[in-house]
Order: structure tokens, then sequence, then C-alpha cells
């Protein structure tokens, strides 16, 4: 019997995430000492009343059924997190949906409003499950590339007419993974003006909402006037509190594409387990000081790295937010050949930026998932390879 994948998934390129583990694996069966910083998963624990709310709220025997969706405690949770921290009125009723994660949520929109033939505005680079859920849904891809000279931001009205005309969803998302910029409230009211002119929903991914650096403002695309009618953002409790194995996160905005969503969601799961959603509603509640004292860890490390890189002649872009560095590598290399050579010789694991998009060659990803101290050494590593090998 020969079992053979759908035409869709053959759409779909191998994941580089994987490629890379693989090739982890080989070089520590090699006796390397390897610093991975290729996949953007936190290596801070949660705060602790988080785990302690969801240590007890797991000894109530009574709460290991199905939640279906959010309780509605959550929901307030959420609502009074974007009040606090962005200045956004949300109705917790109708205005927020729980998700397991917000990459949960990303792979499932496209599927609820997508129809083959749509287009759907992405950007280029971009995280991986933008083109991949375009792709499962059978919509098609229209890439807006964000270049450094644009500083990172999509030139709308470049995009053609005839390809507005049958787009249905833009996915912007400001901090930006893999590419780490930051987008202006003059930026986001082009987008409001843009979505409204061409009918088209915007999706804003706000993942790393409280990983921004230098006293940069934190902007929400939902506090600006108008961006309800035409949007939702998603956002998660991954990056912001550590909890990305729990997997929750959830998605505000707009009503409509919200219960769209909800109701794709109820053929698909039945809720987050109960004491994940309590330990969310504790975080969600807090006194945000947790928040304060881990992005100046972050930036910590990402100075440390930029540091290190620097002294040996490689000038990295200085991320203004997020979890990783977005670094334009030497010249006479590819960022595959980059990345892969450099796990083989000194151990050091990062993400070629080819892997999210066309316009990611050039550059690779290194994620800040590592002490400042080990992030000092992988930089130095980086240096012996460079005059190692100077192409």
């Amino acid at each position: 019997m020969n079992i053979v994948a759908s035409e869709k998934l053959q759409k779909m390129s191998s994941s580089i995430f994987q490629e890379v583990a693989d090739q982890k694996q080989k070089a520590l069966k090699n006796g390397i000492d390897v610093i991975d910083l290729s996949v953007g998963s936190p290596d801070f624990a949660p705060p602790a009343f988080v785990v302690e709310a969801l240590a007890e709220a797991a000894m109530d025997r009574s709460k290991y059924g199905y939640t279906l969706k959010g309780i509605p405690e959550f929901n307030e949770a959420v609502s009074y997190f974007y009040k606090q921290r962005y200045g956004v009125e949300l109705n917790p009723a109708s205005e927020v949906i729980q998700l397991m994660g917000s990459q949960d949520g990303l792979a499932h929109l496209a599927m609820a409003v997508i129809n083959p033939g749509d287009y759907v505005l992405v950007p280029d680079p971009g995280y991986p499950i933008y083109e991949a859920s375009v792709t499962i849904a059978g919509g098609n891809i229209y890439p807006m590339p964000l270049l450094e000279e644009n500083r990172f931001l999509p030139q709308l009205d470049e995009i053609p007419l005839v390809v507005l005309k049958k787009t249905k969803l833009m996915i912007i998302s400001y901090p930006g993974n893999p590419v780490t910029a930051l987008a202006d409230r003059s930026f986001f009211q082009e987008v409001v003006r843009f979505a409204k002119k061409h009918d088209i929903l915007v999706l804003h991914d706000f993942a790393y909402s409280e990983l921004i650096f230098d006293n940069n403002p934190q902007i929400s695309f939902m506090s600006m006037p108008g961006a309800k009618e035409v949007g939702i953002e998603f956002n998660s409790l991954s990056k912001t509190f550590n909890m990305a194995g729990c997997r929750i996160g959830y998605a505000v905005g707009n009503e409509q594409a919200l219960a769209i969503l909800a109701s794709l969601k109820s053929h698909i799961d039945y809720g987050v387990f109960y004491p994940i959603q309590k330990a969310a509603i504790t975080a969600l509640t807090s006194d945000f000081s947790f928040l304060q004292s881990q992005v100046r860890e972050y930036e910590k490390r990402r100075d440390a790295l930029i540091s290190g890189l620097s002294k040996g002649g490689w000038q990295a872009a200085k991320s203004p937010a997020t979890m990783f560095v977005w670094a334009k590598i030497p010249s006479g290399w590819t960022s595959r050949r980059f990345a892969f050579e450099l796990i083989d010789s000194k151990g050091v694991a990062v993400i070629p930026g080819d892997a999210f998009g066309k316009l990611g060659e050039g550059y690779v990803r290194i994620a800040l998932v590592q002490p400042s101290e080990r992030l000092s050494e992988a930089a130095e590593r980086i240096q012996e390879f460079l005059r190692e090998t100077q192409v």
C-alpha cells in the first residue's frame, strides 16, 4: 500500500526547524558542545505564582473534563490585560476568543475565512505558519516584501489593484518574527485605511508584545481607531509568561471574524485544560513587575550577543524587540550554507533566513534563548568560524 500526502501538503516545504534539529543531533553525536539558538522557545521558567496557580487548580479532580472554550474569567483577564498594558477596551464576551496557543489560531483562521482562489497578503520574510495556513486553505499567496530600506514595512501602495480585488486577508506582525522591526502608529493607521478601502480583513500577530526594548512604545493594532472594524490581533502567553508548553493564547478584535474562527474551532478542539486556564488568568492579572524584569534580561542578552559579534567584525543590527536577532550575514555565503557549516564547525545552531521566505536569503535568525554568558561564548565561536572560513 502506497500512502501519498495530499497535494496541499506536498506544496509545503519541509520544516527547516527539523532540519536544523537533525544537524544539531549529528553535531552532538560527534562530540560537539552545541549552543542552540535556533528555536524560539523561552529558556526562562514561568513566574512562581503562575506555577503555584497551575498546581493548585490541578488538585481539583472535578476539573479534568472538557472546557470547550475559554471560561468567562479567562476572557475577562485578557480584557483586563489589554486595558492595563495597551489602553484597549475589549468586550470579554464577544471580542476575545481563547486559542490553544497563537499558532493554533494562525493556522486555523485562513481555513475559516479563505476560499480557493482568494488572495492573502503575506509578509516576506514571515513566520512560516502564515504561508502554510494559506496553502492548507487553498488560497493564493501574494508576498509583501519587507526590506531594510523601507524599515521592514510593506509598501501597500505597490500592491497591484488586480490582486487587491481578489484579496480577503492581510497578515502583519510588529514586533515581527523573524524580522524584529517595530511599526509606528502612522503605519497602523495606514493599514486601517487600506483595509477599509479594499475590504480586507487584517490579522496582526502580536506575540512579542511584551518583549520590546529601549523604552520603545508597545502599540497594539487594536488601539488604532477603526481597527476593530477591519481586524483581529493574536497574542500568546508563550513568550510573555514563558508558558509555551501550556499551549494557551487568544485573539481579540472584530466580533464577526472571531465568531467565524470560534465556529471552526468548535469542530476541531474541546478547549484548554482548566488548570492551565487558571494559571493564565493569574498571569494576565498580575502586577506585571515580572514582565519588566524579564525584558531587561532579554535586553542584556541582546547586547551581549551584538557586542560579541561586533568584536569579530560582524555588525549585526540591534533588535528593537522580540527574542531574536535578525542578522545580515557576511557576503559570500548563502543563509543555509552559513547556518549548517556553523553547526558542524562550531556547534552554534541558528536558523537560515530563507526558511522565512525568499527575501530572508542573506540573513540568519538568532534566538536569545541562552544566558548572556552562553551568548557571549556563541559570539566568540562565530568569530572563530568567520576567521577560519573567510569567504
